[in-house]
């Protein structure tokens, strides 16, 4: 680096005719040029600048040593634009971890966000336990609840309405619960969360001085996607988000209950650890999500919100 510094003082030197016009360039006084300028002379062992009192003007020797010093400097000039450029293109591996149910709003955007970015590679992990991003090297997470972890950055996404379902089968063979307390008389299937084990809390509007009702549970899992297979079997009532009952709402499958008496959203959020908020692929992929993740696909059912960033 010593010698990076004397080739630009004599290259800025040579291209300006003075010291001092150098050293307004390089934030240096004229005196450090000269002496950088004389130190590069003493170690090639040249003369490289004719000086007097009043101009500089280069030798033989300096005219050729410019000449090349000038394309080494263009070049390196170049392969700093060239890193820079590197730094802004989104590219490499990223790591995405996200509930499993979570594919249903997740994959079909994603074909435009990898023509978008095609020099991304994404590696998604759809699973249902709570990951340590930075303990596990995880970039982004998609994940609801509360957030512990102040090491990590966020982006709301738009919130989820928790629903309770039931088959029309089952509705016909047990009857149609009204009011929550109806539920002391249904068979319930509940959600365990894999990482905790402990059960889903209906999102039932409590009464004052009234317990909380689910009914008889007759079946658990920690898989939403099991739960909702259950519910459309008739097996029970069964609760899970908006966008998984969409179809088998929309189709007739399922019907929803008590809708009256249900609690507020949910809500999905975007993590990832604040020391990769710089990385391109990180930033292009928030920015993606935010943008088109729940309004590509996943329109809002009646009544509930729409997208909300931040």
């Amino acid at each position: 680096m010593d010698h990076l510094g004397g080739l630009i003082a004599f290259v800025r030197t040579a291209d300006l005719g003075s010291f001092v016009a150098a050293g307004r360039v390089l934030g240096l006084s004229a005196s450090a040029v000269g002496k950088a300028v004389a130190r590069l002379e003493q170690e090639l062992g040249v003369r490289l600048l004719q000086r007097s009192t009043r101009s500089l003007r280069l030798t033989e020797e300096g005219r050729a040593f410019h000449e090349r010093c000038r394309q080494v400097l263009d070049d390196l000039d170049d392969a700093r634009a060239m890193l820079a450029r590197v730094r802004q293109v989104p590219r490499g591996r990223l790591r995405v971890s996200m509930p499993i149910v979570s594919y249903h709003f997740l994959t079909p955007v994603l074909p435009e966000f990898l023509a978008r970015y095609p020099e991304v590679e994404l590696d998604l992990d759809f699973n249902d336990r709570v990951v340590d991003l930075i303990e596990e090297g995880v970039d982004v997470a998609i994940r609801s609840g509360d957030l512990p972890d102040s090491r990590l950055m966020a982006r709301a996404l738009r919130p989820f309405q928790l629903l309770l379902c039931a088959a029309p089968a089952y509705l016909a063979r047990h009857g149609v619960p009204h009011v929550p307390r109806d539920l002391d008389r249904h068979l319930g299937i509940r959600f365990r969360f894999p990482n905790s084990g402990r059960l889903q809390d209906w999102p039932l509007t409590p009464s004052p001085g009234e317990p909380e009702h689910a009914g008889r549970t007759v079946l658990t899992c920690n898989n939403m996607e099991a739960l909702h297979g259950a519910v459309t079997a008739g097996l029970g009532i069964g609760c899970m988000p908006d966008f998984l009952a969409r179809r088998s709402l929309a189709s007739g499958a399922l019907v929803t209950v008590l809708s009256d008496h249900i609690d507020g959203p949910g809500q999905f959020r975007l993590l990832w650890p604040s020391n990769r908020h710089l990385s391109p692929k990180v930033r292009v992929f928030v920015d993606f999500l935010s943008e088109r993740l729940f309004a590509a696909c996943c329109d809002a059912l009646p009544g509930t919100a729409k997208p909300t960033v931040p």
